[in-house]
Parts: C-alpha cells; sequence; structure tokens
C-alpha cells in the first residue's frame, strides 16, 4: 500500500471503526479488526510482517477461505466502517465478486492494485512486461467510483504494446479508489484484436518518456 495513503487510513479512521482487510495476509494492516484471506493467520507476513503489538485482527477474527468462492462473506451488510483491499484484486481469478462484497459489507473503503504504467512496464519484475502472476490489466476512476478489469493479454510482451524501462514513483506504479457508500467493479470484454492493439498502442506512445538528450563534449 502506497505509504501516504496507509498514513491517511492509520490518522483519519477513528479509533472506532471497523475495520476489514481483504486478502492482507502477505502484508497485513495492523489497523484491520478483521481479515478474510486464502491463506492461515499464522503464516501471515509474506511481504512485511505486522507488529503483533499493534495488530487489531487475532486469530478469532482471521477468517480463512476463497474470497471468489462465490458464496456470501461471513458479514452482515454494512457490518464494517472501513474495508480495504491493496495489491490483491489484481491477482485473482474473480475480482468483480470480490468488490461487490466489498460494497456490501463495508460503508467506505480504499482500493489499490498496480497501474497501467507498471504493468505494461517491461522489465519491472524481472525479464517480462509487468507482474508475471497478475491476471488483470486495472484501472481505478474515482470520479465515477468504480473498478475497471482489463484481462491481461499476453501481447503485453511484445515491443509494441510495453513500455521500456524506465523508473516510476510509487505512485506512479499504483491506481486506487477511496470509495463512500458504494462504488461498481465491471470488466471490460475487448472482442476485436484491433481495438486492443490501438488502445495499447497509444498509452505507450502517451507513456514513454522523452529521450534523454547528450551532452556535447567541448
Amino acid at each position: 500500500m502506497l505509504g501516504a495513503h496507509r498514513e491517511r487510513i492509520e490518522r483519519d479512521l477513528p479509533a472506532t471503526a471497523r475495520v476489514l482487510d481483504v486478502g492482507g495476509w502477505a502484508a497485513p494492516m495492523e489497523r484491520a479488526d478483521w481479515v478474510i484471506d486464502l491463506m492461515p493467520h499464522e503464516t501471515r507476513g509474506l511481504y512485511g510482517s505486522s507488529d503483533p503489538a499493534r495488530e487489531r485482527f487475532s486469530a478469532d477474527t482471521w477468517v480463512q477461505r476463497d474470497i471468489c468462492d462465490r458464496q456470501p462473506w461471513p458479514f452482515e451488510d454494512d457490518s464494517f466502517d472501513f474495508v480495504m483491499c491493496a495489491q490483491t484484486l489484481e491477482d485473482i481469478r474473480d475480482p468483480i465478486f470480490v468488490c461487490a462484497e466489498m460494497a456490501r459489507v463495508g460503508r467506505a473503503g480504499y482500493v489499490e492494485s498496480p497501474s497501467w504504467r507498471a504493468e505494461l512496464t517491461h522489465g519491472i519484475n524481472g525479464a517480462w512486461t509487468g507482474y508475471s502472476h497478475h491476471r488483470w490489466l486495472v484501472a481505478c476512476d474515482e470520479q465515477r467510483a468504480e473498478v475497471e478489469f482489463l484481462f491481461k493479454f499476453h501481447t503485453v510482451h511484445a515491443d509494441p504494446y510495453r513500455l521500456a524501462p524506465h523508473e516510476l514513483s510509487e505512485a506512479e506504479r499504483i491506481t486506487w479508489l477511496w470509495w463512500d457508500g458504494a462504488f461498481t467493479a465491471r470488466e471490460r470484454i475487448v472482442m476485436e484484436p484491433a481495438e486492443l492493439d490501438e488502445e495499447l498502442r497509444a498509452f505507450v506512445a502517451a507513456h514513454t518518456p522523452p529521450p534523454r538528450r547528450r551532452r556535447r563534449l567541448r
């Protein structure tokens, strides 16, 4: 999670707020009262161990289950004041269902995923384009309170559709949505290869950094 956004959550949420972390196993948020994830409580912290002294959740409030199993999560409607889901939706097979459940059980929340700029940059996570294990290109629209998912076609690994290796700031690497009341999620389905070809080429052209000017030696 972007550091500034983590600080905002910790600073602005009142102590009485009931908070759910969706898919937080790899780097759980201590502020969460509940966590729902496929992996068990005792194995948490793959990408960053939380401080047990600060954890509001416990083994009793850690729900281990497949969040995409198309069964309602074991929480009542609007049972959480805040629901967060960071760096998870791009990994899973059914992010539409997960977003619907987040909107059902929460009154407000935060969603974060890698940006198109990160997913289309070659070498950002290895000798390929973007992150090798991600299924979706994700775009958050705060004005429309919407998250859009586009299948990450293998064409992104070809030269015309990828950005050359370059530095991205922490904020440029992500897309995010603060939502209040409700938000929507949808899959964008592309039927014509030419449509995808045109969009990826345009995106790469718009976000390719200008070449560095060489200094002339006198």
